[in-house]
Formats: C-alpha cells, sequence, structure tokens
C-alpha cells in the first residue's frame, strides 16, 4: 500500500508547479500590463499638448507672414480707356504698407491693345494702390514702335497713362539717337518728351 500510494502524488506535485509558475506569470502580468497602458497613454497626451502648443506658437507667424505671388498679371485701363498690362515674375505686399506691392523683374505694356504696344522692363518694382502708381527701377528699358531707351528709374500713373522718369536717358529711334536727363511718354507712348541737357544725333534717309 505505501509504493501504491506514492506512485499517484508525483503528477501531483508536477501539477502543483505548473500551477505555480502560471500564478506567478499572471502576478507579473498584472503588473506589467497596467504599468504599459500607463506609459502608452501618457505618451499620447503628451503627444497631444506638445502638438497643440507647438502649432498655437507656429499659427501667428503663418498667418502674418506675406502671401507671395508668382508670375502675376494684371490688367487695367487709364481714366481714358487705355488698356494697360502690368506683368512681374513675382509679387509680395510689403509687411509695413499694405497698400504697396513689391514687383521683382516687373514689366509694363503701355497701349496693349494698340497697334504698337509699349514694353518697359525693370529689376524691381513698386505698385501703390492707393496712389495708382508704378515705380520701376534698375536698368529699366523701354522698347517698341522702332525706339529702345535705358534709363534708371521711372513712374507710370495707372490713372493718366502717363510714363515719366527723372534721370539720365540714353537710346535709339528710327529718327536717330538722343540722349538727357529726364523724359516723358505721353498720348498712348505716341509723343516722348525728352528734357535737360538733351543732345542727338537724326539719322537721314
Amino acid at each position: 500500500m505505501t509504493l501504491a500510494a506514492a506512485v499517484p502524488a508525483q503528477p501531483h506535485g508536477r501539477d502543483f508547479e505548473r500551477w505555480r509558475r502560471r500564478s506567478r506569470l499572471i502576478r507579473r502580468l498584472r503588473v506589467i500590463l497596467p504599468a504599459l497602458i500607463a506609459l502608452i497613454l501618457l505618451a499620447m497626451a503628451g503627444f497631444v499638448l506638445h502638438t497643440t502648443f507647438l502649432g498655437r506658437d507656429a499659427a501667428p507667424r503663418e498667418a502674418d507672414a506675406p502671401i507671395e505671388l508668382v508670375n502675376p498679371r494684371f490688367v487695367g485701363k487709364d481714366d481714358k480707356g487705355r488698356a494697360f498690362v502690368i506683368t512681374a515674375t513675382a509679387a509680395v505686399r510689403d509687411e509695413n504698407d499694405y497698400q504697396r506691392v513689391l514687383l521683382e523683374e516687373p514689366a509694363l505694356i503701355l497701349d496693349a491693345e494698340g497697334v504698337n504696344p509699349r514694353r518697359v522692363t525693370a529689376k524691381s518694382g513698386v505698385y501703390s494702390e492707393d496712389r495708382r502708381v508704378l515705380n520701376l527701377d534698375g536698368g529699366v528699358r523701354m522698347s517698341g514702335a522702332d525706339t529702345s531707351f535705358d534709363t534708371l528709374s521711372s513712374i507710370f500713373n495707372t490713372a493718366t497713362g502717363e510714363l515719366e522718369g527723372e534721370g539720365p536717358i540714353s537710346g535709339s529711334s528710327s529718327l536717330g539717337e538722343i540722349t538727357a536727363k529726364s523724359y516723358g511718354v505721353y498720348d498712348k507712348g505716341e509723343r516722348l518728351v525728352f528734357k535737360g541737357g538733351v543732345r542727338g544725333r537724326i539719322d537721314s534717309k
């Protein structure tokens, strides 16, 4: 009886050991799993807070940033109904004066719907919307209708359709060459007036 009773005791001991190991594993999981969940929740909360505050700080800067236009094109008419076109490679509003539009490599086309439109280009320009005036500066070149002139700066009044400039101007036309200290373009570009130290050479044909 003693030997027979000892034989069934061995499986019972192995089952007890397996149960004890499983019990220890369950106790560990009860500690580890809630800790992992807590860490995940903390990480998510931190990410949300960081994104919220970062976006709040970045939003005003993005809202205040000036809007840049690429290859803008403005078509208008002066008070006498004569069409003109203003283009540029880029345009952005002045941060200190919303009425000023800063232009890169602007181009002005006078009498755009006429037979002989004139084209005026420059390195930079400023269009004042409230005054309806376009200032062109740096390497200003006027061409068209068998004429080509170079000067430092020009001012175009979109209301009157007149183009004027102060500073040395030189160029040529079908009649010859001319230099002056100032000039004006009137009557849809058909009349050019030169003033101050005017010198020219007329080619007779």
